[in-house]
């Protein structure tokens, strides 16, 4: 019985088949992205918001990884499991990460102090690749000012996002 199950899955799906039709790719995306569900809620949060660039390569990976299942550019399971492969992977090097700062910061990399006591280490700037306008957006997008002067720490994020603390009155 199950073997029957097996192979009628294996025509629905069009795993035999050296051309796969509309329908078999219309149920290989239904099935690829409930398993994509799955392996999102299985990343938990990292999937959602602000990335670093260590969880943006996870993304690209597994949505290129992931499609390939569903044109049959590669075999359908097989796929699948490179697909649970990656997210254990990145999921063995996060846990890494928090308990080692050191990797941590090799893999997410550091933060920079950009504006510190309403002064701007114009060092610190260039070597994280933001302008002074960049840095002008990023106080009135994020601190409602446009002057560098009240901010007592701005800094660039691992994730790429500008953090600003006012200083107090």
């Amino acid at each position: 019985m199950v073997d029957d199950l097996l192979m009628e899955a294996r025509g629905w799906l069009g795993l035999d088949e050296d051309e796969l039709e509309a329908r078999h790719m219309a149920l290989r995306a239904v099935v690829v992205f409930i398993f994509s569900i799955v392996v999102v809620r299985l990343g938990k949060k990292r999937f959602i918001g602000e990335n670093t660039a260590f969880d943006l390569i996870l993304g690209v990976l597994l949505g290129s990884t992931i499609s390939r299942a569903i044109t049959g550019q590669s075999p359908f399971f097989p796929t699948l499991t490179a697909v649970v492969v990656i997210l254990a992977l990145h999921w063995f090097i996060s846990q890494l990460a928090v308990r080692w700062e050191g990797f941590g910061t090799l893999v997410k990399g550091r933060s920079r102090v950009l504006v510190s006591d309403g002064k701007v280490d114009w060092s610190e700037m260039k070597s994280g690749n933001i302008s002074e306008n960049d840095l002008r957006e990023a106080l009135r997008l994020k601190a409602r000012i446009s002057d560098w002067n009240k901010v007592k720490e701005a800094r660039l994020e691992r994730n790429g996002e500008i953090s600003v603390i006012l200083q107090s009155d």
